[in-house]
């Protein structure tokens, strides 16, 4: 650890982002949370796997600094009960008993970073702040899909119909002849459609079917 000034990579990762902090090693726990509080970011600090996983987890922007080594599971083992679990959660490891095979276990695992102890302040800060910028864009990516959905169930079933048989790259005669209804009434559906898909463009709504699913990319 150093005495430098320190400063995060990146001043929007502070925004109400939290790290998590997991070492067994009560100075080195208390260490972090006072680095990352003194950058602006929350930190919550954890002894055990066991402590991590009986907390609630923020709704905001986090990140985990984990030890490999811990009484108890290891840093390691944690990372896989997160993942089958489903929590995304980005990681960076850290331990002072860290050798080749370790990092790559974790590294191929998911993890963001790994760095080994003594560490710099300043490294391990731009591996939190790169943590937090990959957390929020998956936060941001989540609501972007479920707010997609959400516009998708406004569809009449005719609508949603429709848009499905346009982004399959029916014409509107076509798709006026298979379900037997007017051209006419086709562009009205496939124009409400658009509307309530928040789409500017056809190309538009077809990247959203894709991103919904509805058709393959290319088709």
């Amino acid at each position: 650890m150093t005495s430098q000034s320190l400063e995060p990579a990146d001043d929007s990762a502070c925004d109400d982002a939290t790290v998590l902090v997991v070492d067994d090693d009560a100075g080195v726990r208390h260490a972090l949370g006072n680095l990352f509080r003194s950058v602006g970011l929350g930190a919550v600090l954890f002894e055990s796997a066991a402590e991590l996983l009986a907390f609630p987890l923020p709704d905001t922007p986090c990140c985990l600094v984990l030890d490999v080594r811990l009484r108890g599971p290891s840093g390691l083992d944690l990372q896989g009960r997160l993942a089958r679990m489903g929590v995304p959660l980005p990681i960076i490891f850290m331990t002072g008993y860290g050798d080749i095979a370790m990092s790559v276990a974790a590294m191929k695992a998911g993890a963001v970073d790994f760095i080994p102890k003594p560490y710099r302040d300043q490294d391990l800060l731009d591996a939190v702040s790169a943590a937090l910028a990959k957390d929020r864009l998956r936060r941001e990516g989540a609501r972007k899909a479920d707010e997609l959905r959400a516009s998708y169930e406004t569809l009449s079933p005719r609508e949603a119909e429709v848009m499905g048989l346009a982004v399959s790259g029916l014409l509107n005669k076509q798709i006026a002849a298979g379900i037997g209804i007017s051209e006419v009434t086709v562009k009205i559906h496939r124009g409400q459609a658009m509307r309530k898909m928040k789409a500017r463009t056809f190309a538009e709504l077809v990247l959203m079917a894709q991103q919904l699913g509805l058709c393959q990319v290319g088709q």
